[in-house]
């Protein structure tokens, strides 16, 4: 192996890129907060209930975010820490911006599963959680809030199980009664973490004789003591052993409890994270399985932001890195535009701060300065042309007539609403004949984010008509506005690929039972869905 090769290896081996999902409120934000701190990255964690002190988390960037508490797009958070190189893809809880996450999942090696100890799987885990599934990613889990009255730990195990269809290898163990919880049994290094309000961590070795040393009866209570050994006894005896191949196939999660908010039990999870967790491995293409390992570079965009720094308007185009060795300056073929580009300025982050870097491996997610020539999904690589699969798009479900309240405002409307469009966070369509542009939204809060980006970064104000319609379907027939005996809004989109929007099921079957013909398809199937 040469020193090139033998350096490409030993940076990919070195690479973490996970993404964090969970349902809203389970801690999601607050643990990336402590990572970061952990990490080094930040000195102070911030959290996102604490407004009235403008103490927000670094993962938060967008004003918006800021106001309202909650986590809208996904952000990357990049730092080192102890010869690792990580890349946290912070991810939206609200199933409103599904759609984001199952993108963003697409550009992770493993997944990160928050689960709050209180309320168990919720809905939202459960949706994010097949997702990881399908992609046949690593899922690891943490379970939040040990510090607050929560369910029992046998129980959120027998939860995940049951619930996900998954196996559970709890690597730690709470020790003493909810809701003062104070120790942390790490059945690995077998190890006792205790904890105290105000205090460091005080870390009991406890040797081969584990749960059995004195050292760790001493430091219980009868009641605890009693209670952690009778349970490592019976997960030692009866729970599912260890297997690193069934992590790595999605059959097997390994279970971590701790607080995100007090940091109990958050750096002893990030480093048995980082030893287990899987770096950057191959991925399909239209020319086969690419290596990372493999020379020539290969990447692809996974996601568009515009506005990051309101000061520049600037775009910037989110790039998975998946083989060889990235380079500033370098070019490189852009597979669906068939041209050659020049990646200047690549830039590292820290959600809305970044870096400018001289090269990157993969594993790394780069941003690149982009005046409208990417689109998600697209494949940039040095040498032979392919493309990466294709990214998971969502049909909408919700829809609205939207304009101008100020037409003077034309140009600086139809720049937001392209932009935006072409960042994912809605879909746009023109209705045929009178050419009203019509929004399509998966979830609610997608309209009310849409209307706020448009008024706060380019100075729009917008009315939004909401419409009766709930499904869309791609329609192959180009001349769609003639087909008769369709109740249904005949639209194109911006590649002027013919959509119809029905108000229900019973409408949709109607009209492919009076235009036998008629070929109706979901929108995932549309060739240039992206």
């Amino acid at each position: 192996m040469n020193l090139h090769a033998e350096q490409l290896k030993t940076e990919i081996e070195s690479r973490r890129t996970f993404a964090i999902i969970s349902h809203p409120d389970a801690g999601k934000t607050t643990l990336t907060e402590k990572l970061l701190l952990f990490g080094g990255a930040i000195r102070l964690a911030g959290s996102i209930k604490g407004r009235k002190t403008k103490k927000y988390a670094a993962s938060d960037w967008m004003e918006m975010e800021r106001q309202r508490g909650i986590s809208i797009t996904s952000s990357v958070l990049q730092f080192s820490y102890r010869g690792y190189r990580i890349n946290i893809l912070d991810t939206p809880g609200h199933q409103d911006f599904s759609e984001d996450t199952y993108r963003t999942l697409t550009a992770a090696d493993s997944a990160l599963m928050l689960i709050d100890m209180a309320k168990g799987v919720e809905a939202q885990t459960i949706k994010l959680f097949e997702v990881c599934r399908m992609q046949n990613i690593p899922i690891f889990t943490f379970i939040n809030k040990l510090d607050r009255q929560g369910k029992e730990p046998l129980d959120l195990l027998d939860e995940i199980e049951k619930v996900l269809g998954i196996g559970s290898y709890p690597m730690n163990w709470p020790a003493g009664s909810a809701p003062g919880r104070h120790g942390l049994y790490d059945r690995h290094s077998h190890e006792l973490e205790m904890h105290k309000p105000g205090e460091k961590p005080r870390i009991i070795s406890t040797g081969k004789l584990g749960v059995e040393h004195s050292h760790c009866k001493d430091a219980l209570d009868q009641n605890s003591y009693h209670k952690l050994r009778d349970e490592i006894g019976l997960l030692d005896a009866a729970g599912e052993p260890f297997d690193q191949k069934k992590v790595e196939n999605s059959q097997l999660t390994p279970v971590f409890f701790g607080s995100a908010i007090s940091g109990f039990g958050v750096a002893s999870f990030l480093n048995e994270f980082l030893r287990l967790a899987p770096p950057p491995g191959p991925r399909k293409s239209s020319a086969g399985t690419i290596d990372p390992t493999d020379d020539p570079f290969s990447g692809f965009i996974f996601k568009i932001q515009a506005n990051m720094n309101p000061a520049h308007r600037d775009r910037i185009a989110f790039l998975r890195i998946c083989s060889g060795k990235f380079n500033r300056d370098m070019t490189v073929n852009h597979v669906r535009a068939e041209k050659k580009i020049k990646l200047s300025q690549p830039q590292q982050f820290l959600a809305q701060n970044r870096s400018i870097i001289e090269e990157a491996y993969p594993g790394d997610i780069i941003g690149l300065y982009d005046t409208g020539s990417y689109k998600i999904g697209d494949t940039l690589t040095e040498k032979e042309a392919f493309h990466f699969d294709k990214l998971p798009r969502f049909s909408p479900e919700l829809f609205a007539r939207v304009s101008a309240r100020d037409a003077r405002k034309y140009k600086q409307f139809h720049k937001g609403l392209s932009q935006l469009a072409e960042e994912g966070a809605v879909q746009v369509f023109t209705t045929l004949g009178a050419e009203s542009i019509i929004l399509g939204a998966v979830g609610e809060l997608q309209f009310e984010v849409f209307k706020y980006r448009l008024s706060a970064e380019y100075g729009v104000e917008i009315e939004l008509e909401r419409l009766p319609y709930r499904l869309a379907r791609w329609v192959k027939e180009p001349e769609i506005k003639k087909l008769p005996n369709v109740h249904g809004l005949a639209a194109k989109d911006k590649s002027g690929n013919g959509f119809i929007f029905f108000e229900s099921e019973f409408w949709l079957k109607l009209a492919m039972e009076k235009n036998h013909l008629l070929d109706l398809r979901p929108l995932e199937q549309c060739p240039s869905a992206y």
